[in-house]
């Protein structure tokens, strides 16, 4: 979705995209010529004090990093929660996108929704969008388009399961919440997001879904994306009940950056928006 779009009468060939949450946030600079990521950073916010708002977290943020005072051509924003689900095109209407959520969510008449659509897979994203930081953002930036991260999450999944018949778990995990999707040749099986504390939380929800859509632990792939490595306690417990589990593959995506492995399955949302 696009707020408020300013004209731009010099080229820079220079994207800002920024990801947000509650917690913090990270953003990247692209070069659009050649279509490589520039530079990165994270943002963790002091969550310790009471006192500061979500916005003079953010604009402290912004005076102490100079890339977010620069021009850019584009701006993006992701938004990047749990309060999101897909709807296909068929049983989709925007008059009500509050209904959609309701079943995964709690939700108040007071929200505010919106929708990303994804034409080329016939679905629609639908979320809720932190309306407090898009507000900062129109007077800090005043243009940027935003969309939902699982928007290019699930959008790039089903990118490249084109001819791959059978079914295959991907699982992206973030801070405090991870997102099961479920693929088989660009189709989007399932998609659910899940609060987790332990390596415990983890397995029960994987091994659940896997058993409601007939898939055998012994027999289908698990990729995980996000925040992990292959040493930590959350992918030893998975490695330890499914059979074939690794890495998301992100050699692809490191020819565009010369970042790490663990950066850029950390932050494969951002740098693909």
């Amino acid at each position: 979705m696009l707020v408020n779009n300013a004209n731009i009468t010099e080229k820079k060939y220079r994207k800002l995209s920024i990801q947000v949450s509650l917690t913090g946030f990270s953003f990247c600079c692209f070069d659009t010529l050649n279509n490589t990521v520039l530079s990165f950073k994270d943002i963790v916010f002091d969550t310790t004090d009471k006192k500061a708002t979500i916005e003079n977290l953010f604009a402290n943020a912004r005076t102490e990093n100079s890339e977010l005072g620069e021009i850019y051509d584009e701006i993006t924003v992701l938004h990047d929660n749990n309060l999101s689900t897909f709807v296909p095109t068929a049983l989709f209407d925007d008059q009500f996108l509050g209904s959609y959520l309701q079943y995964n969510t709690k939700v108040f008449e007071t929200d505010f929704f919106a929708f990303d659509e994804i034409a080329t897979y016939q679905m629609n994203t639908v979320y809720i969008p932190y309306v407090n930081i898009n507000n900062f953002f129109v007077d800090e930036f005043g243009f940027f388009t935003y969309k939902h991260s699982n928007t290019i999450l699930v959008s790039k999944l089903l990118e490249i399961s084109k001819n791959v018949d059978a079914k295959k778990m991907f699982v992206h995990m973030g801070t405090g919440h991870f997102e099961i999707i479920i693929v088989q040749n660009q189709h989007l099986l399932l998609f659910n997001s899940f609060d987790y504390k332990t390596p415990e939380d983890l397995i029960y929800y994987l091994l659940f879904t896997a058993e409601q859509l007939n898939m055998n632990p012994e027999s289908f792939p698990l990729e995980f994306l996000g925040t992990i490595a292959e040493n930590d306690t959350f992918y030893k417990i998975a490695y330890k009940y499914i059979r074939n589990v690794s890495l998301f593959d992100v050699s692809d995506l490191q020819k565009k950056n010369s970042f790490s492995k663990a950066d850029n399955l950390k932050h494969f949302t951002l740098f693909q928006s």
